[in-house]
């Protein structure tokens, strides 16, 4: 390999002659041999992003000349649009604050504006990287405003995948709402609910951590850059930070703006981990999603079974025919790794000193990692498992058949301790519930049956209760209701809970809540079918 030496305030340095890169950039490779990670390509979009609105903040100013700052935009744009991505080096553990990498950027557009200007590489008599390229600019507020806006440029994709499962979720809800199964808590049998208001959970709950990452994200749109080394705008200026800024937000389509306090931004990252911390509950909802739908589809024979996943690769090297949820597993992975992103920027955040948190590099890179693969999980968590589920009806109604839990719907009527008496009698003999509670005449036949109707459990209110107080008012007709009204309603406090409100809010239940949807996942032509 060929050679050039170039010199930098620390002496000479030999770079490869064919490499854009110069001397500090070579430093960084030599003494940051670590991961072999480099920077984001969204990094390295939104640093030059930003030497481009600078040269041309510059320009405009009068403070660089027309040619140098039309090099450099040129540069900037060649890299904007793919090219020399090859050329940023420099490890994603390097020195504080990440002047490795804004050094790096720096000297590839001196060198590639250079050559533009019918110079050579490692020349910079025509475009210096410090004196040009970094006029009116500190690593300190470069690099914390290409964080900023490198995470503004990924949030579209997120949000458009959060929707996407989001909207996933809400169809599977729609499609399974006439599914009955068995709820469970603390994995033990509950009481009913619908597959669908299953699923609705799901997709209600991935919404608001969606929700949380994007409102999070708005603080990112305040920008420190002008602010240069410590937040006082040294080198730089009011004029130049608009300019600039104003550029930015051109080129990104953002309503990115100067920082309220650029002190503020230029000493913390909190906005970064507020960002990422929103990532993480984000993460916690998906990954509950997906734990559940492992639960949900194990089996095939010997465990629930109530839904089965798609089938995308097989999942055994030694037993044939076997099936995992291959998608899911790899979701948790991902949503594992979210946290640990996260946890590492809340302890780079804390660790900043005085002016400055130099641990800005680590805090970047797991930042977008963790939007990165987020974004890219849940799209395939979409596109190639939620969408191919599919219900079990006779299985969930087998197990739900089975439970115990059915009893619960008795308290109201006959106390809960008679109601933990006949589960336990049903758990040791094997027999129904309803057989139970005829045996010993705890209820009218009529009123049980309406009781024990599954399909009115999967709703607020108390099961039986509408029923038995039409059927009362059929019997006893206007003088009892006449009698009820003179004695101060002596039936409601016969009923089980009495009746609090009117109109909506009755219908949402013994809480007197109205409900937006009063269906929540339930079918909404069930109850006509039973009529008829």
């Amino acid at each position: 390999m060929k050679f050039r030496v170039e010199r930098d305030p620390l002496g000479e340095v030999r770079v490869p002659a064919a490499a854009y890169y110069g001397a500090q950039t070579q430093r960084a490779v030599e003494n940051f041999p670590i991961s072999g990670l480099t920077a984001p390509p969204e990094l390295i979009a939104a640093t030059v992003q930003i030497k481009k609105a600078a040269a041309e903040a510059n320009r405009d100013l009068g403070r660089l000349a027309p040619d140098i700052a039309d090099a450099i935009v040129r540069a900037a744009d060649e890299v904007l649009a793919g090219g020399l991505r090859d050329q940023f080096v420099v490890d994603v553990y390097q020195a504080g604050a990440g002047t490795s990498h804004n050094m790096n950027v720096n000297e590839v557009l001196a060198n590639r504006a250079a050559e533009l200007m019918g110079g050579t590489r490692g020349d910079y008599t025509r475009v210096h990287p410090n004196d040009h390229v970094n006029m009116g600019q500190s690593t300190n507020d470069v690099f914390p405003t290409a964080t900023r806006l490198a995470l503004l440029a990924m949030m579209p994709g997120l949000q458009a995948s959060a929707r996407a499962l989001t909207d996933g979720l809400e169809r599977k809800s729609g499609e399974f709402a006439h599914v009955l199964k068995t709820g469970r808590t603390h994995l033990q049998d509950a009481v009913p609910i619908t597959l669908g208001q299953e699923f609705g959970g799901f997709a209600a709950n991935v919404a608001q951590g969606s929700h949380d990452v994007a409102h999070a994200a708005g603080q990112l749109l305040e920008l420190n850059l002008g602010a240069t080394a410590v937040g006082t705008g040294l080198n730089a200026g009011d004029d130049y930070t608009n300019k600039a800024i104003a550029y930015l937000s051109r080129y990104t389509g953002t309503p990115v703006h100067p920082a309220r306090n650029r002190f503020r931004l230029t000493q913390s990252m909190g906005d970064v981990l507020a960002v990422t911390g929103a990532l993480r509950r984000l993460a916690v909802e998906v990954g509950k999603v997906v734990s559940d739908l492992r639960l949900l589809s194990m089996g095939p024979r010997a465990g629930l079974s109530e839904i089965q996943l798609p089938p995308v690769q097989p999942g055994s090297s030694i037993m044939p025919g076997k099936v995992n949820p291959s998608v899911p597993e790899m979701v948790n992975q991902v949503c594992y790794q979210v946290i640990g992103c996260d946890a590492t920027v809340l302890e780079a955040a804390e660790g900043g000193q005085l002016e400055l948190n130099v641990m800005m590099p680590v805090i970047a890179w797991n930042a977008i990692h963790a939007t990165r693969i987020m974004s890219s999980s849940m799209r395939v968590l979409h596109d190639r498992c939620i969408a191919g589920i599919r219900a079990d009806e006779e299985r969930a109604r087998e197990l739900l058949d089975r439970s115990t839990a059915l009893a619960t719907a008795l308290s109201p009527y006959i106390g809960y301790a008679a109601t933990a008496e006949i589960a336990k009698a049903s758990v040791a003999t094997g027999r129904s519930i309803r057989e139970l509670v005829r045996e010993r005449k705890l209820l009218p036949d009529a009123q049980l049956d309406a009781i024990l109707a599954v399909e009115a459990m999967t709703s607020p209110g108390i099961p039986g209760q509408k029923t038995h107080a039409e059927n009362t008012t059929r019997e006893t007709g206007a003088g009892a209701r006449a009698d009820d009204d003179a004695s101060g309603g002596r039936r409601a406090a016969r009923t089980a809970v009495p009746a609090r409100g009117s109109g909506r809010a009755r219908a949402a239940g013994s809480r007197g809540m109205a409900a937006a949807d009063p269906h929540h996942g339930r079918s909404r032509n069930r109850g006509r079918k039973r009529r008829r």
